[in-house]
C-alpha cells in the first residue's frame, strides 16, 4: 500500500477550520477568489498542513485497519472527511494559479496538490460525509467478511485464501469460491452510490470521471495513458498465451476436459488463488521435470521455527546490503506482524510511512512461508522507498508514478535466486541445469506472468464504470465479460446481476487502484535488467542477484530519493538510462520458458 498516510490524512478539528477560513462562504466565490499569495507561498503553505494532516490521518487510518471496531470506524470516518474537506480547499486554492506562468517544480506542486486524493469528494458537506462514511463501510465489510455455512461455522477470508491454495477437490473449491463472494452483494448498492459521489468530486477538480481523473496522474493525458497500457500488454501477451494454453491442458488433465474445456476459458476456481490472479500455488501439478531443484524454502522456515520478525530481518538485511540503513527501532515496535487474537483486523498486507516517512510500519499476518517471505521483501520495498524520500516536501513524498511503488520491492525479489537463498541459508545448494531453470521459471511464470492481465483489467473494468459505459445492472456482466477477454477465465456457475464479484477483491472497496500492480510487474523486470547491467552482471537475466552490491544500490537509491518530484519519466532514466517503460525485460528473463512452451503446445488448440 503506498502513502497511506498521505491518501488518508486529516487533522485536529480546530487546525482543520482554521486552515479552512472559506468553509462558510459562498462555494462560487472561493472557485474564483483570486489568490493573496504567491504560487511558491501557497504551495510551502501547503506543504506545512499536509505534514500535519499526514501525521492525524496515518494514525487514524492505522487504528482502524488494526483495530476494527464501531468507534474506529468513526474515527476513520471523520478523518476522511476532514481530509477531504481541506483537499477541497486547497484544489479551489490551487485553481487559481492555473494558466500563469510558473517554474517547474511549483506547477508540479500544484497539479499534484489536485490530484492529492483517490476519492475526492462533493463540495457539499453532506455528500461528502456519505461518501467517506460509504468508503469506511466498504473496507470494514471486507475486512470482516467470513464464509458463514452455518451460525457457528464461518470461515474468515484469509483462511479461505490458504484453502484455495492447497484443496484440489472440485466441488469443494467451488464451494469456497461462491462462499466467500457472498460478502460482495450487500456492497453493491453502496457501490454505486460511492461511484456517484466519486465522480462528483471528481468533477469539482475539472474531470469527467475518477477514472479520468486516477489516469491524469501518469504524467501524460488520460487518453495516453491507456494507449500506452495497451501497448505494454501487447507486449507480454504472447507469453501469457503460451502458459494459458499449456495451464488448462494440465488442468484438463487433472479434473477432466468435461470441466476443462482444451477449447475455453479455464474455471476460475481451479487456479489455486481466491481470485485466480496468482497461479503459484498449482506448481506441484505443473512443474516441469518433477524433483528438480525444489526450492523448499517452507521446510527451512518451519524447521529453523523462524519467526515473523526473523522472516522481516531477512527482508530488511537484503535492502542493507545495498547500502540502504536498517530500519527504525519504532518500525520493530509499532509493526503488526501477526493476527492478534483478540480483535479483527485487516491481514491485507501493507507498508505505511506515517509522519513523513519517519515512523515506518507494515501490517501483516505472517505465517511461515516461502510465499509469505516474498510478500515481505515486497512490502519492505515500500518502505525503504517511503524511507528515501521522506526529505522531500510532502507533496513529493510518493512514488513516480503509482506502479513504481510497487515495483521497487518486487525488484528486489526478482535477486532471491537459488544462489542468495542458498547463501543467506535458507535452502541447501540448489541445481543450476536447464531443467532447473525451466522449473524456476514455471513456477515464477505462474505468479507474475498469470497475474498481468488480472492487473490490468481491474482498473479497465472501474475505468468503464466511472465513465457510465457499465451502468449498475451489468456491473457483474461487464466484470466476467473483461475476466474473459484478456484472462481467458470464466466462473464455472452462473452469476447473474445480483451478484457483486468485484467487491470481493479488497482493492474494489478498498478503492485502492490497481493499475500500478500492472505496471509494477512491467517495471520489475526493467529495473532488475538495469541493476544487473550496472552490477556488471555476466549471463543469463534470470541468473542474476544484486545481493550486496552497493553500486547497484546506490543508482537505487538516487532514483527512489527523488520521489514524484519529477516526471516519472525522468525518474525512470535515472537508473535505466531510458524515459520509456519497457516490457522486454520480461521476454528476455523468460526466455527459456517461452521455448518450453512453445514446444509443449504443439498440436493443441490454444486461445479461447
Amino acid at each position: 500500500m503506498k502513502n497511506t498516510a498521505k491518501l488518508l490524512a486529516a487533522s485536529l478539528l480546530a487546525f482543520v477550520l482554521a486552515a479552512c477560513s472559506q468553509e462558510g462562504a459562498d462555494d462560487s466565490v472561493a472557485e474564483t477568489a483570486a489568490p493573496t499569495e504567491t504560487a511558491e507561498e501557497f504551495v510551502a503553505r501547503v506543504n506545512e498542513e499536509l505534514k500535519e494532516l499526514s501525521r492525524e490521518g496515518g494514525a487514524a487510518a492505522w487504528v482502524r485497519a488494526t483495530y476494527i471496531t464501531e468507534d474506529t470506524a468513526i474515527l476513520s470516518s471523520l478523518a476522511r472527511e476532514r481530509y477531504a474537506k481541506w483537499h477541497s480547499e486547497a484544489v479551489k486554492q490551487a485553481m487559481a494559479y492555473d494558466g500563469m506562468e510558473l517554474d517547474p517544480a511549483t506547477r508540479r506542486a500544484i497539479d499534484l496538490i489536485k490530484l492529492g486524493t483517490s476519492l475526492p469528494t462533493p463540495d457539499d458537506p453532506a455528500k461528502r460525509r456519505e461518501l467517506t462514511e460509504i468508503a469506511t463501510e466498504l473496507t470494514g465489510m471486507y475486512g470482516a467478511g467470513k464464509y458463514c455455512r452455518s451460525e457457528n461455522d464461518c470461515i474468515p477470508g484469509t483462511e479461505l485464501e490458504g484453502l484455495m491454495q492447497s484443496v484440489r477437490d472440485y466441488d469443494e473449491l467451488l464451494e469456497y469460491w461462491e462462499g466467500w463472494r457472498e460478502i460482495a452483494p450487500p456492497m453493491r448498492d453502496k457501490y454505486e452510490r460511492y461511484v456517484e459521489l466519486a465522480n462528483e468530486g471528481a468533477g469539482t477538480l475539472g474531470y469527467g470521471n475518477l477514472g479520468e481523473m486516477w489516469r491524469a496522474g501518469f504524467d501524460m493525458s488520460p487518453d495516453e495513458f491507456r494507449a500506452e497500457t495497451n501497448r505494454l500488454w501487447e507486449q507480454v501477451k504472447p507469453l501469457y498465451d503460451e502458459l494459458h494454453c499449456h495451464v488448462r491442458a494440465q488442468l484438463g488433465e487433472v479434473y477432466g476436459t468435461d470441466k476443462v474445456p482444451q477449447d475455453g476459458p479455464i474455471p476460475a476456481h481451479i487456479l489455486g488463488n481466491m481470485w485466480a490472479q496468482e497461479w503459484a500455488s498449482l506448481y506441484d501439478l505443473l512443474e516441469p521435470y518433477p524433483g528438480v531443484s525444489d526450492l523448499d524454502v517452507d521446510s527451512t522456515l518451519k524447521t529453523k521455527n523462524y519467526s515473523p520478525q526473523e522472516m522481516v530481518r531477512s527482508a530488511e538485511n537484503f535492502y542493507v546490503s545495498l547500502g540502504m540503513p536498517r530500519l527504525p527501532e519504532t518500525f520493530w515496535e509499532r509493526s503488526q506482524f501477526s493476527k492478534p487474537e483478540d480483535r479483527e483486523v485487516v491481514c491485507h498486507a501493507s507498508a505505511w510511512g506515517l509522519d513523513g516517512g519517519n515512523d515506518l510500519r507494515i501490517k501483516m499476518c505472517i505465517k511461515q512461508t516461502y510465499d509469505e517471505l516474498r510478500v515481505i521483501y515486497h512490502e519492505l520495498g515500500h518502505n525503504y522507498y517511503q524511507g528515501a524520500y521522506k526529505d522531500q516536501p510532502p507533496v513529493f513524498q510518493g512514488g513516480a508514478h503509482g506502479g513504481f511503488h510497487e515495483a521497487i520491492g518486487d525488484t528486489v525479489v526478482l535477486s532471491m535466486t537459488p544462489g542468495y537463498l542458498a547463501e543467506v541459508g535458507l535452502i541447501g545448494e540448489a541445481e543450476q541445469n536447464e531443467q532447473a531453470v525451466i522449473n524456476r521459471q514455471m513456477q515464477m511464470a505462474l505468479d507474475s506472468i498469470a497475474f498481468l492481465p488480472f492487473g490490468k483489467l481491474i482498473d479497465e473494468w472501474r475505468w468503464a464504470v466511472f465513465a457510465g459505459e457499465v451502468t449498475p445492472a451489468d456491473y457483474n456482466k461487464a466484470w466476467w465479460d473483461m475476466r474473459l477477454a484478456y484472462h481467458g477465465i470464466a466462473p464455472a456457475v452462473e452469476r447473474g446481476t445480483d451478484h457483486f464479484d468485484p467487491g470481493a477483491k479488497y482493492h474494489v472497496p478498498g478503492n485502492v487502484s490497481y493499475t500500478r500492480y500492472f505496471l509494477a510487474r512491467i517495471l520489475q523486470y526493467q529495473f532488475h535488467r538495469s541493476l544487473c547491467e550496472i552490477a556488471g552482471h555476466e549471463g543469463d537475466l534470470h541468473s542474476c542477484s544484486v545481493f550486496n552490491n552497493k553500486e547497484a544500490g546506490a543508482k537505487f537509491w538516487a532514483m527512489l530519493e527523488a520521489g514524484q518530484s519529477e516526471p516519472w519519466q525522468q525518474t525512470l532514466e535515472k537508473l535505466t538510462g531510458t524515459q520509456e517503460m519497457d516490457a522486454s525485460a520480461i521476454i528476455d528473463y523468460f526466455a527459456p520458458l517461452m521455448a518450453y512452451l512453445k514446444e509443449q503446445n504443439q498440436g493443441r488448440s490454444c486461445g479461447w
